[in-house]
């Protein structure tokens, strides 16, 4: 499951979720319309697999971010 989020630059700590996606192509197409004219945001698109911590959080790796 591919989950695309977009975040103020600079702002590190906090990001908007924008949608989930199956198929990393349409999460790309997503994410880059959701900036699309905003130069203050930028997307990030992170991959979960379903696995969880200790602390119950899920865990993801970044698969694409733009600058």
């Amino acid at each position: 499951m591919f989950h695309v989020y977009t975040q103020k630059k600079g702002a590190e700590l906090t990001k908007t979720l924008v949608n989930d996606f199956s198929d990393l192509e349409e999460a790309f197409a997503c994410a880059e319309k959701s900036i699309e004219g905003k130069s203050d945001l930028k997307y990030i698109i992170e991959e979960t697999s379903g696995h969880f911590n200790s602390y119950g959080e899920l865990l993801a790796d970044v698969v694409a971010e733009s600058d």
